[in-house]
């Protein structure tokens, strides 16, 4: 399991940069991995830093972060029309990619879906700008 778990991290962490490989899937393949075979790796892939995160909330269906959801549509849309139309030449095969994204797509799009990152910085950017009070208009 341990094996199985470290080929999984190495797997999700070369997804980050390789947008046909999905990241998250690996990186919950190898928690679950973790959690049956070293107790010391598990605690590590929740502790990191970088990913961590992503796993907890993803496992306590807390929901993905705004710009997770964004870059992975993008991204499912980059490759995915990208392999339809220039890469596989049969219809059935196309019709089947399709139908593989819109499920990946609603399946992102239904899970919940954090309120940080983005959000917050834009709201706070927008609190700073807009204060509320009356509005002085010229007298003629």
């Amino acid at each position: 399991m341990i094996t199985a778990g470290t080929v999984s991290v190495g797997l999700g962490i070369l997804g980050i940069f390789l947008p046909l490989l999905p990241t998250t899937p690996f990186l919950l393949l190898s928690a679950v991995c973790y959690s049956k075979g070293s107790e010391k790796l598990y605690n590590w892939l929740l502790d990191n830093r970088y990913f961590g995160s992503y796993i907890k909330n993803y496992r306590e269906k807390k929901g993905i972060p705004l710009r997770a959801k964004i870059t992975a549509i993008v991204f499912l849309n980059i490759t995915m029309g990208y392999a339809i139309f220039f890469v596989v030449h049969y219809f059935w095969l196309k019709v089947i990619l399709f139908l593989i994204a819109v499920g990946v797509f609603i399946h992102i799009s239904s899970m919940k879906t954090l309120n940080n990152g983005i959000l917050r910085r834009n709201q706070s950017k927008s609190k700073s700008i807009i204060k509320p009070g009356r509005v002085k208009t010229k007298e003629a």
